[in-house]
């Protein structure tokens, strides 16, 4: 860059033309151009704003609420209970039913039925009717279930996938709360 020149006395009657600078980023106060849409705090910034870190974020976001992810994790928390309590080494563990390779089969399967449901949600019926069942079969074969605790997971998880579906949830309205309240306080009068 070069330092200004003090204009002389021949100069100061022709204008002199300002050197083109670049333009000034915009601030976040000045309104948006029509080619990119409003930030509001429901809808995430533009991807050019946001850091790599964040883009992961949302993609998994968008990736998890495609399928039934927490009824597949916690069929695979259940299965994972399960297996540790037929492995751990207390003296109160109660094998009860039939022994052996049944009772590592089952919350296996049950694990595995849990993966299916996460990465396969087209056939998330089959399953999450099959982890149900598998979750109920590990009262017989593994520790009463792992101790109550895995079974439930299980039979939670399955019933969570079961009902799961695709898509929008419906909107409420936001004054229905506010109506039920006047309704029951006239009631009441």
């Amino acid at each position: 860059m070069t330092e200004p020149v003090e204009p002389t006395e021949s100069a100061a009657a022709e204008p002199v033309p300002e050197p083109e600078s670049e333009p000034e980023p915009e601030s976040e106060s000045e309104p948006e151009s029509e080619t990119t849409a409003p930030l509001t705090p429901a809808s995430p910034p533009p991807p050019s704003r946001l850091s790599r870190l964040d883009r992961a974020i949302l993609a998994f976001r968008s990736w998890r609420r495609s399928r039934p992810f927490w009824g597949g994790l916690i069929v695979l928390l259940g299965a994972a209970e399960i297996l540790t309590t037929y492995q751990a080494p207390f003296g109160i563990l109660v094998h009860f039913g039939l022994y052996g390779l049944a009772g590592y089969l089952v919350p296996i399967v049950l694990g595995l039925l849990g993966l299916l449901i996460v990465f396969d949600p087209a056939h998330r019926t089959f399953y999450s009717i099959l982890s149900v069942l598998a979750a109920l079969g590990t009262w017989l074969t593994s520790n009463l279930g792992g101790f109550f605790v895995g079974m439930l997971l299980g039979l939670v998880g399955g019933s969570l996938a079961f009902g799961w579906q695709y898509g929008e949830r419906p909107e409420r309205p936001a004054r229905t709360r506010r109506r039920r309240f006047r309704v029951r306080t006239r009631a009441a009068e």
